[in-house]
């Protein structure tokens, strides 16, 4: 597999191999140009400890984060019937800021300018973003809907086998994608591992949604921990805790040995060049920790309500010009209108006749019109609320598009 020559030689020099080797044998070695401030006795009271300069996070919190991983993951196997005595190695995880910084490390990581990293569509224009921020190209692998969502595997297998497919360097599966809340099926699953492991492609698990099941198929599972290919998976606590503002975000590699050592060399320089993560977010891991399931439950209370609520209106709007895509997890939906009706003349519609505003699916690269996401998140009296405007602006816009006098209301 090749990586990023961004991330500059692998190798160690003779001092930093003697230093490796001394402490290895147990060594304690000081050094004289030490210019860390907190070993010195000059730390802040209010920040009292003494910095590691730990590039992949405080081992302390990688610890709890690690416990915390390998409970969640027994859980699950054990709501399956299955056991497992697998844990979640510390020294496999990199904190840092945020998911999206994540995205940043893993493409300097793994492309040089000019590389490509396949993303699907429809889903949020984030990668694409960072892609062009970082020089690297990114290209669209289609998500197809026949009922549910799915993964144009023939498609990905017929691009990796031609020319263009040798600057492919990496595949962002999004599990569950959003907006349209499809997991990564079994069959999927193993279909792409097969083709990444031949064709020395990474992947990256973007799974910060994972939890948040509305009406899932059976058989989905997490992408962390996957062993067939190399494997970055991501999370965090802006969506397990439902708070964007709690910056903490990791990085979870796996795969064949000697790939993930390959690239957890590269990535530890990476890491370290930045060092993102502060010894004051740790403290607080054990109690982030800690409010994760209450978090999960009262978001999982609130989608799968309002959901359930958004069915019956539909099912008892008497026109029958909306209908919901099926949303397997997540925290949105795609309601579907008549794609005669503009998508940018109905948001215009609910601008000025309701005060509110939305996404079309054009913002997410729909192929088609008459797509708008919808989030399930508000309080429900909202979400009604919501619905009820999108409904009777579809009515509107439908009306105007057949050349008959608006009614207004």
């Amino acid at each position: 597999m090749r990586f990023s020559s961004r991330v500059g030689s692998t190798r160690l020099n003779p001092i930093a191999k003697a230093e490796a080797a001394a402490r290895s044998q147990g060594a304690v070695l000081d050094t004289v140009n030490d210019s860390n401030p907190t070993k010195h006795g000059l730390a802040p009271s209010e920040v009292p400890s003494v910095y590691t300069a730990e590039p992949r996070g405080p081992l302390s919190a990688r610890k709890q984060l690690a416990r915390f991983l390998t409970n969640r993951n027994l859980a699950e196997l054990a709501a399956k019937g299955q056991n497992s005595s697998e844990s979640v190695d510390p020294d496999r995880l990199y904190l840092l800021s945020s998911t999206s910084e994540a995205y940043t490390w893993l493409f300097k990581l793994m492309c040089d300018p000019g590389d490509i990293v396949l993303g699907p569509k429809p889903g949020y224009p984030l990668i694409e973003s960072i892609g062009s921020l970082e020089n690297v190209d990114t290209l669209e692998y289609q998500l197809q809907f026949d009922g549910s969502w799915y993964i144009d595997v023939a498609w990905l297998r017929e691009l990796l086998e031609s020319p263009k497919g040798e600057k492919v360097q990496a595949i962002v599966l999004i599990n569950p994608n959003n907006p349209t809340g499809s997991y990564v099926k079994p069959d999927e699953r193993e279909a792409l591992v097969a083709l990444c492991r031949k064709h020395d492609v990474a992947i990256i698990a973007d799974e910060v949604f994972f939890d948040y099941s509305l009406e899932p198929f059976t058989g989905n599972r997490r992408l962390a921990g996957e062993q067939g290919a190399l494997t970055f998976a991501l999370d965090g606590f802006s969506k397990l805790l439902a708070a964007p503002h709690a910056k903490v975000g990791w990085i979870q590699v796996s795969g064949p040995e000697n790939l993930v050592a390959k690239a957890q060399r590269r990535l530890d320089i990476i890491a370290d060049d930045y060092l993102p993560f502060s010894d004051i977010i740790s403290d607080r891991m054990p109690k982030l920790l800690a409010a994760v399931p209450g978090q999960l439950h009262r978001v999982q209370e609130r989608t799968r309500a309002n959901l359930e609520r958004l069915h019956t209106m539909l099912d008892e709007d008497e026109s029958g010009l909306v209908s919901v895509l099926r949303a397997e997890g997540g925290w949105n939906v795609l309601l579907r209108f008549p794609s005669v009706i503009d998508e940018n003349a109905l948001v215009l519609c609910l601008i000025h006749d309701f005060n509110l505003t939305g996404q079309p699916g054009y913002y997410f690269d729909m192929t088609e019109n008459g797509y708008l996401a919808v989030s399930l998140l508000p309080q429900p009296d909202v979400f009604e609320r919501n619905i009820k405007a999108v409904l009777a602006a579809v009515s509107r816009e439908l009306e105007i598009v057949q050349g008959r006098p608006r009614i207004e209301t």
